[in-house]
């Protein structure tokens, strides 16, 4: 596949009308064997769900959040949830369809959001929190000026809706990037 450029997709706030389609792509990208296509996938780390349709709605549906969808050629084929938390943004449920990792959609997205909640909220800062043992996405994120703060929170081990955990040892690591 050829290298993504901004100006062949299409970026939008995602409506109730997506949310399914959503809930596919995430779990594309994480779960399963379908997400061993890509680069991305938690399926040696974590079974089940990696989120629901409600857990989706939420997002689409905060005052204080917005899911971007970002589409290529009249299809889905990316997401990533913004929230406004003060004087930085919350970037997470980051999912890019496993066809499309490689191609530099990624690279494009994160981009485009930060600069998105810097004009739109005035954020100064970035924050994600990554599953720490995902050495090669964390990797991924410090190549693009995240950095690892070392401030971690505990995995929600007994929630499913977060999916079931194939290890003991995971919690999430807060990133964190200085928007300029």
């Amino acid at each position: 596949m050829d290298t993504v450029t901004e100006n062949a997709l299409t970026f939008r706030d995602a409506a109730a009308a997506d949310v399914e389609a959503l809930v596919a792509l995430i779990e594309s990208a994480y779960r399963g064997d379908s997400s061993r296509a890509g680069w991305t996938t938690e399926a040696d780390i974590l079974e089940g769900q990696r989120t629901d349709a409600e857990g989706v709605r939420q997002v689409v549906e905060s005052p204080d959040s917005r899911l971007l969808t970002v589409e290529r050629e009249g299809r889905i084929v990316a997401c990533c949830q913004l929230e406004h938390r003060g004087d930085h943004a919350y970037f997470g449920m980051f999912a890019v369809s496993p066809e499309h990792q490689g191609t530099g959609l990624g690279k494009v997205i994160i981009a485009y959001a930060e600069r998105l909640v810097r004009e739109t909220w005035g954020a100064t800062e970035m924050h994600m929190t990554v599953i720490s043992v995902r050495e090669d996405l964390i990797a991924w994120y410090e190549r693009r000026g995240y950095r690892r703060t070392g401030r971690t929170t505990p995995f929600p081990y007994g929630d499913e809706r977060f999916g079931i955990p194939l290890r003991a040892d995971l919690r999430f690591e807060l990133l964190v990037k200085e928007l300029a």
